[in-house]
C-alpha cells in the first residue's frame, strides 16, 4: 500500500524528516494562498464585467441571492473540512483505499443534498428573496438567477468538495488549477451570453447563472481527467466509483467533524450582517469605508487562514503515521510562520494604509473612516492567525466540538455586545473595537483549552 501512495502523490506535499517543516508548510502554502488571491480577483473582475455590461440593477439582483447561497455552502464547507481530516489521517497511515472510502461517502452525500436542493429549492426561492427584504424592482431578475443557480448547486457541491479533499493528501495546486480554469471558462461564457457571441441568446442578468452552471461542470470534468492523468490519489478510478455509496460509519464521522465547522461559517457571517446592521446606521460613508475594508482584511486573512489549513492537514497525516510527538512542532511552526508573514502583511497596510485605501475610496472623510478601522482592528488578525493555527491543530485530531464552540463564544458573546455596546457609547469606532477584542479572548479561551485540555491527551486515529 505504501508504494501504491508513493507512486500517485506526485502533486502532494507531506511532512519529509529530511526538509525543514517550514519550508513543507511554505510548499502548501504558496498555491493556497495563490488560490486565495485568485478568487479574490475573480470576484472583482465579475463584479466589474457585470456592472459595466449589465448595471448596477444586475449586479443588485446577483448580489441579493449570495447569504442564502452562502447558507446553502456553509454545511458544504464544514462537509468537506471533515472529510480533508479523516483523508489526512488515512493517507498518513498510507491507507490509499480508506482515502477513497472517505471520498466516495463525502461525495456522495453531498451531490444528494445538492439534488435535493436543486429539486425543492426553486418554488421557495422567491419567498426566501422576499423575507431578505428584496428590493420589488430587482425580485424578478434575482428570483430568475436564483433559480437558475439551484439548478448547478449539485456540480457546485462536487466542485467544493473535490477543491477542499484533495489538500488532504497535502495537495494545494489541483485546488489552484481547478480555480483558475472554472474562473476563466465562467467569464469567457459570461460575456458570450451577454454579448450574445456565435449566435447564442443574449440572456441579460441570467448569462451569469448560465456561465456558472457551464463553468463548474466543465471543470469537474477537467479535474476527473487531469487527477487520472497525474495518477492522484483522490482521482475518479474504478476503486473510488465503486466507493460512491453511503458508508454510515464513515458519514457519522464526517458530521461529528465537519458539521461544527460548517455551523462556525454560518454563524460567523451571521454575525458579519449583524455588525453591517449597526454600521448602516452610521450612513452611507461608514458603509462604503466597512466595504472597503473588508476588501484589505481579505489580503491579510488569507496567510492567517491558510497556515492554519497547513496545520491541521499536517496534523492529520501525523496522526494517521501514529507520530504524536510530530504534533508540537507542527503547532510552533505554524504559529512563528503567522509572526512572520502575517506580521510582514499588517505591518506593511500599516505603512501604506491611506494609499492603499485610496485606490477604491475617493472622498477624504470616508478615507479617514476606513483608516481608522484599520488602525483599530489590523493587528488582531494576527491574533486571529494564532488562533487559527491552534484550532487547526486540534481538529486534525477530530477535536471539533470545544474549538468550534469557544469561537462562537467569542463572536456572538463578545464582538457583537462589545460592538452594540460601545457602538453607543463612544460611536463608530467603538464598533470597530469589538474585532480586536473578540479575537484576544478567543485566543485566549483557544489556548487554555489547548494546554489544559488538548495537548495532555494521546491522539488515535478516527478511521
Amino acid at each position: 500500500m505504501s508504494s501504491a501512495i508513493a507512486s500517485t502523490s506526485a502533486a502532494s506535499v507531506s511532512v519529509n524528516p529530511k526538509r525543514p517543516l517550514w519550508r513543507t508548510f511554505l510548499v502548501f502554502l504558496m498555491p493556497m494562498m495563490a488560490t486565495n488571491v485568485l478568487q479574490l480577483a475573480s470576484n472583482t473582475i465579475n463584479t466589474i464585467v457585470i456592472g459595466k455590461m449589465l448595471g448596477v440593477h444586475a449586479l443588485a439582483a446577483m448580489s441579493g441571492f449570495f447569504p442564502i447561497l452562502f447558507l446553502l455552502i456553509s454545511f458544504v464547507i464544514g462537509l468537506g473540512s471533515g472529510a480533508s481530516v479523516l483523508i489526512g489521517q488515512a493517507y498518513g497511515a498510507n491507507e490509499l483505499i480508506r482515502v477513497k472510502a472517505v471520498a466516495g461517502t463525502t461525495l456522495t452525500v453531498s451531490i444528494a443534498m445538492g439534488v435535493a436542493i436543486a429539486l425543492f429549492g426553486g418554488p421557495f426561492v422567491q419567498d426566501m428573496l422576499m423575507a431578505l427584504h428584496a428590493p420589488a424592482d430587482v425580485l424578478v431578475d434575482e428570483t430568475e438567477y436564483a433559480r437558475v443557480i439551484l439548478f448547478s448547486v449539485p456540480v457546485l457541491f462536487v466542485f467544493i468538495i473535490y477543491t477542499t479533499i484533495t489538500r488532504g493528501v497535502g495537495d494545494a495546486l489541483t485546488p489552484f488549477l481547478a480555480l483558475l480554469v472554472q474562473n476563466v471558462v465562467g467569464l469567457v461564457m459570461m460575456v458570450a451570453l451577454i454579448k450574445g457571441w456565435a449566435g447564442l441568446p443574449k440572456m441579460g442578468v441570467v448569462s451569469a447563472a448560465y456561465a456558472t452552471i457551464f463553468s463548474f461542470l466543465f471543470t469537474v470534468v477537467w479535474m476527473a481527467f487531469y487527477l487520472l492523468w497525474k495518477r492522484h490519489p483522490l482521482a475518479p478510478d474504478r476503486v473510488l466509483l465503486k466507493q460512491l455509496k453511503v458508508d454510515w460509519k464513515l458519514s457519522w464521522l464526517l458530521i461529528r467533524v465537519g458539521v461544527p465547522t460548517g455551523i462556525q461559517v454560518m454563524l460567523i457571517a451571521l454575525s458579519e450582517m449583524a455588525v453591517m446592521f449597526l454600521v448602516n446606521g452610521y450612513g452611507s460613508g461608514a458603509t462604503a469605508a466597512y466595504g472597503a475594508v473588508l476588501q484589505v482584511w481579505s489580503y491579510v486573512q488569507l496567510p492567517a487562514v491558510s497556515i492554519g489549513i497547513a496545520a491541521s492537514v499536517f496534523g492529520a497525516q501525523a496522526i494517521g503515521r501514529g507520530d504524536n510527538a510530530q504534533m508540537a512542532k507542527i503547532t510552533r511552526t505554524g504559529i512563528n510562520l503567522q509572526f512572520v508573514i502575517t506580521g510582514l502583511l499588517v505591518m506593511i497596510v500599516y505603512a501604506f494604509s491611506r494609499g492603499i485605501l485610496g485606490l477604491s475610496i475617493t472622498d477624504p472623510t470616508v478615507v479617514d473612516v476606513a483608516d481608522s478601522l484599520v488602525m483599530i482592528t489590523l493587528w488582531s488578525f494576527l491574533v486571529y492567525g494564532l488562533v487559527s493555527v491552534l484550532t487547526g491543530v486540534m481538529r486534525s485530531s477530530g477535536s471539533v466540538f470545544w474549538p468550534t464552540t469557544l469561537s462562537i463564544l467569542s463572536i456572538w458573546g463578545v464582538q457583537v455586545p462589545v460592538s452594540w455596546f460601545l457602538s453607543h457609547r463612544i460611536g463608530l469606532d467603538g464598533v470597530w473595537i469589538g474585532y480586536p477584542v473578540a479575537y484576544v479572548v478567543m485566543f485566549g479561551l483557544q489556548a487554555g483549552y489547548y494546554r489544559v485540555f488538548w495537548r495532555k491527551k494521546t491522539h488515535a486515529r478516527l478511521i
